[in-house]
């Protein structure tokens, strides 16, 4: 049997708002968006030829409006990996994302840490040797 993780949702406060965010600022693909009825989408961005790629998930109820941007405690839980640091950082400094830090080299590789605009901290990063 073979396994591979597909899918990871990552809550927006609206669907539009995360594809504004992840296609129009990040430039990742709008890979589906089907209307399920009752407001409910089924939505999918990521990157062009990623294995893993995000589910958008509306937030619904009290607790998932508070973890909007938190799913992570508070820490880098998302790792964006790129065969060209310097391209991408400029590309998405140029789209307004928003960067905590200036890139940094680590013995792991090159690294900078951003927020989405729904608060979510994440790694662009390239590392030594492709992983």
């Amino acid at each position: 049997m073979t396994q591979r993780l597909a899918l990871l949702s990552i809550l927006v406060p609206d669907y539009d708002a995360g594809i504004a965010f992840f296609v129009g600022q990040m430039g990742f693909v709008l890979f589906e968006d089907t209307p399920l009825g009752g407001g409910k989408r089924w939505v999918r961005v990521g990157p062009e030829g990623a294995d893993t790629i995000f589910l958008l998930a509306k937030a619904v109820g009290d607790e998932q409006v508070a973890a909007i941007g938190n799913q992570g405690g508070g820490r880098v839980w998302l790792f964006l990996q790129t065969d060209d640091f310097a391209r991408d950082y400029v590309a998405m400094q140029a789209k307004d994302v928003a960067f905590e830090e200036t890139p940094r080299d680590e013995p792991y590789g090159q690294v900078a840490v951003f927020r989405d605009p729904f608060g979510n901290r994440w790694d662009l990063i390239q590392f030594k040797g492709w992983l």
